[in-house]
């Protein structure tokens, strides 16, 4: 008889692969462009784009990736104890996406390719908010906060462009009680024969 997996043990599986893929590119592509690209005024991040993926999978444990997004670009950059905070902390921000998700909203999100997008782009732009917050509070000039915004723009297509992708990928950009349940229901129609 095959053991199945708990439900917080499926999620803790889910969470953990989200994170290593996050961590690693975040990593990887930041490192990247600081090395090939030094003067570029543009930066790239996967971190909103996995985040919304998780949002919509698990609700608030995106908090886990938004940080570890943060973390990830601040150790490749080298950065000081203050862009930590503003990075990982500021992050965070995206959560306020949150009461978006509740009642039928995760199903019209998912069902529609330009909410999906507007998804993507709303926790993209909440979390340079929320940098831009944090770095204003530890006492960053406001023009330079205005700079969040300017230089992550690619990083907003990117994330449209990811998330609906996703969307295309059954149970992926999809809650994930939901889908475990629409999983066992067909397993149960296929083992009944109709």
């Amino acid at each position: 008889m095959k053991r199945q997996l708990t439900l917080a043990q499926y999620r803790s599986v889910d969470l953990t692969l989200f994170a290593v893929i996050l961590a690693v590119c975040e990593y990887v592509i930041t490192l990247a462009a600081i090395r090939w690209f030094p003067g570029q005024l543009y930066t790239v991040s996967l971190t909103a784009a996995l985040c919304a993926i998780v949002l919509m999978r698990w609700g608030a444990w995106a908090g886990i990736h938004a940080l570890l997004g943060g973390a990830a670009f601040w150790l490749a950059s080298g950065g000081t104890a203050k862009q930590l905070a503003i990075y990982a902390v500021g992050n965070l921000a995206g959560l306020l996406v949150l009461p978006v998700l509740r009642g039928s909203g995760k199903q019209k999100i998912r069902s529609d390719m330009l909410f999906t997008a507007l998804f993507a782009l709303a926790v993209l732009l909440l979390m340079q908010l929320g940098r831009a917050l944090v770095a204003l509070a530890l006492g960053t000039p406001l023009e330079t906060c205005a700079g969040f915004f300017t230089t992550d723009s690619l990083s907003a297509v990117f994330a449209m462009v990811v998330v609906s992708l996703a969307r295309r990928l059954d149970g992926v950009f999809e809650d994930q009680k939901t889908y475990l349940r629409r999983l066992q229901e067909q397993q149960k129609k296929e083992k009944g024969g109709f």
